[in-house]
């Protein structure tokens, strides 16, 4: 790599010294708002289906389909075998009609060669999106990869004998090392099989939450770190030997490609290489390498490559990272003097750890919802000693290849450091409030924050630069600058009522946000989707910044309305989430099932207080009262849904009628104490037993909201239900067809919103 790359190379670097004007950087940016505005114009639809329109119906007209493509990867599962394939076409009469990528779902574990083409038959469904606020966007993570459909159901009908030696080589030389990881590492495999492989689904999920609560999740990404740990570790290894720059550039380079595609050619790793190969060409070429240039550089490869990278969440935290400590840090770290102390030095740790902090955070509020206090510190450890880790883990897979035994010793020094982390994570994790959720800024918050922050890093930069005295000041000016954009991040206007109706399938979970900052919880479960705390209701409380649950109410103690709340209570007696719940307030009941009072000893260890509610008492939350109109007193609990809580929401002339999964008997009970209503959550997710119309007659809804699943098997949403709400004069919303559906109320008015974009 002479100079004939040399043409090139002096785009970004120049012989002796930085480049002070740095075309690429601008042409970067300008290539980024161009991707956005175009994207948010519908020109191209970066963030949507690239696929032609009339592809996109035949496939919804078609989901049964037989396609063909060639096999890229594979992976096993719990039930099934998944298969990535490229080049793929969809198989229609004589045509072949290009879909890109796709990910199928094989019913047989038949594994095939990489590089095999096949003919597949099954049914294509469109990659979901996120149906939630804070939810994580499969849509979007594999429009990255180019997937925009996957395949239920694959049967594989021909495959061909030819297949590419080398990538199926690649395969079977990271499930070797995978093996080798699980035999030397014991019940750290799946944490070194993430550090090293990218492979995360041994990686045990309690121990990735505390990682990502302690700030210290980067780790276990494919990285910078690793490139420099691997790629600048080789390259001076084999000078050393003897090799010129020109000939172990090569040879690194080499082996990092390799080491990129092994591990799935990830944004940060591929990012990592790009920029590596950039360093080792300015070396080659005896050049000055220029960080941001190279930045620039990577980013427009990978943009061009894939443009939904562009919203792509590892790709801003990757390069944010590098900024924060190619640009930020040195500005924070100023003139040092040369000699080097240990305090110096942990001074100069904790300002790069807080000058990473600081770059990427509206990007961390934006993605998660929250961050890590403790990060700042746990990193002044974490990062030194991580090198450690990789070192030990690359030396027992090389020498376990052929020598298991050896492998267990070489493995030891990461596994002690690896111990300590954990240990020091469960410690920060107990600490209250160690992560900071601040809810999910919008872009302008975001724009106006770096605004800020980059205008008072220039002034201390331009003044450090000319060796300018009274630093002090321009110190304290970045401070207020930092203070300001914080405070811009954390606006958030209020002084209206809020309830979302969140999407988790069959079941129910309603937020209510009150003017005065409160919130409620209404229910929580599902008996279709597990997990829900974790993927839906806890990413919602920190996407919209509420740290704290003042009460959540039960209606009734079937599954589909209390897992996901059981689950909750387990998080945060574990120390696995910072979202605290002061109370929680089930039916009062003479008899009481098993899920009751295990719901109530979870609550207990969770240190929520827990509370009985019935008809007539009332909640006082500033100007919104909750007023409970069910169950009545002496209520025996052996008919849950009959003798469930039902709850009415007024704020001003507003008022809103949650009904939990009541039927006819008890809404004819309740008509003495009703009267219009603005808002109604139908009883029995649409049953065609609840929502009578005497019931209908009196309460005269303007909104219904209907939450069940598309795919259950009850038969809900009733059609004589739907049938009775829209003679009632109800707008009907239902949570399977539009996700997450907000109403906004200011005591007179009300506005709504759906999260997904309905046809």
């Amino acid at each position: 790599m002479q100079p004939a790359a040399g043409g090139f190379l002096p785009l970004f670097i120049q012989k002796g010294q930085p480049m002070k004007r740095r075309p690429v950087c601008l042409v970067c940016l300008i290539l980024m708002f161009g991707m956005w505005l175009m994207d948010m114009s519908g020109f191209v639809r970066i963030s949507g289906n690239p696929l032609p329109e009339s592809v996109q119906q035949y496939i919804q007209k078609h989901p049964e389909a037989v396609i063909c493509g060639e096999i890229q990867q594979y992976q096993e599962t719990e039930y099934s075998l998944s298969v990535y394939l490229k080049n793929v076409f969809l198989m229609f009469d004589s045509e072949q009609i290009p879909i890109k990528n796709l990910k199928v779902f094989l019913k047989l574990n038949k594994e095939l060669p990489v590089g095999t083409s096949v003919r597949i038959k099954g049914k294509l469904e469109r990659v979901p999106e996120a149906r939630n606020p804070g939810e994580f966007d499969s849509r979007m993570y594999y429009a990255c990869r180019k997937i925009y459909y996957y395949m239920k159901d694959g049967m594989i009908l021909e495959w061909s004998s030819e297949y590419s030696p080398y990538r199926q080589f690649m395969q079977e030389l990271k499930k070797k090392m995978m093996n080798t990881l699980g035999l030397a590492a014991a019940e750290d495999a799946g944490i070194f099989q993430a550090m090293l492989l990218g492979e995360k689904t041994n990686l045990d999920e309690e121990l990735k939450i505390r990682y990502q609560m302690a700030g210290i999740i980067h780790i276990l990404a494919i990285s910078g770190l690793h490139i420099s740990v691997m790629g600048l570790g080789l390259f001076e290894l084999l000078k050393k030997g003897g090799f010129g720059n020109v000939v172990a550039g090569i040879l690194s380079l080499a082996v990092l490609l390799q080491y990129g595609i092994l591990t799935g050619e990830s944004v940060s790793a591929m990012r990592a290489v790009c920029m590596f190969l950039l360093a080792v060409g300015a070396k080659i070429a005896g050049r000055t390498y220029d960080l941001l240039t190279a930045l620039a550089v990577s980013a427009i490869i990978l943009m061009i490559d894939a443009p939904a990278n562009l919203y792509n969440s590892g790709f801003w935290l990757s390069f944010g990272a590098v900024v924060g400590i190619g640009v930020v840090s040195p500005v924070f770290n100023g003139r040092r003097e040369k000699e080097k102390t240990l305090l110096r030095s942990f001074g100069s740790g904790l300002l790069s750890s807080l000058a990473i902090q600081m770059t990427t955070l509206p990007i961390v509020l934006r993605i998660y919802g929250e961050v890590s206090f403790a990060g700042i510190l746990m990193n002044l450890f974490v990062l030194p000693t991580v090198a450690i880790v990789l070192v030990s883990g690359i030396a027992a897979v090389a020498v376990g290849m052929f020598c298991v035994s050896a492998a267990v010793y070489l493995i030891i020094p990461g596994r002690i450091l690896l111990f300590l982390y954990e240990k020091l994570c469960m410690i920060t994790t107990r600490i209250p409030y160690c992560t900071w959720i601040a809810g999910s800024p919008e872009l302008w918050q975001c724009a106006g924050y770096y605004g800020l922050f980059f205008a008072g890093l220039g002034i201390i930069w331009c003044y450090e630069k000319k060796r300018r005295k009274r630093l002090q000041i321009l110190h304290g000016f970045f401070v207020i600058c930092m203070a300001l954009g914080i405070g811009i991040l954390l606006y958030r206007p209020s002084g209206n009522l809020q309830i979302t109706c969140l999407d988790i399938g069959q079941g129910d979970c309603i937020s209510v946000r009150f003017p005065k900052g409160q919130h409620v919880l209404i229910d929580g479960g599902s008996t279709n989707k597990k997990n829900i705390a974790k993927y839906q209701i806890l990413p919602y409380l920190k996407n919209q910044g509420i740290a704290v649950v003042d009460a959540i109410l039960i209606s009734h103690t079937d599954q589909d309305h209390i897992s996901g709340i059981q689950e909750l209570f387990e998080n945060i007696s574990a120390g696995l989430t910072s979202v605290k719940v002061r109370s929680l307030i089930l039916p009062e009941w003479e008899k009481t099932d098993d899920a009751y009072q295990e719901l109530i000893d979870k609550a207990r260890a969770a240190g929520v207080s827990v509370q009985r509610g019935r008809k007539g008492e009332v909640l006082h939350l500033g100007e919104v009262t909750i007023k409970l109109l069910a169950p009545e007193a002496g209520a025996s609990g052996a008919d849950v849904n009959e003798d469930g809580m039902v709850a009415e929401i007024q704020y001003g002339s507003f008022k809103a009628l949650f009904t939990g999964d009541i039927g006819e008997e008890t809404e004819k009970k309740l008509l003495s104490d009703l009267e219009d209503v603005d808002f109604l959550k139908v009883g029995h997710h649409g049953s065609g037993y609840s929502t009578c119309t005497e019931f209908l007659e009196v309460i005269r809804p303007e909104v219904a909201v209907i939450s069940c699943s598309e795919s259950n098997t009850y038969g809900h949403p009733s059609a004589e239900t739907i049938e009775r709400l829209k003679k009632s004069g109800a707008k009907i919303w239902y949570t399977m067809k539009s996700g997450a559906v907000t109403f906004t109320a200011d005591g007179e008015k009300m506005w709504m919103e759906t999260y997904v974009e309905t046809k």
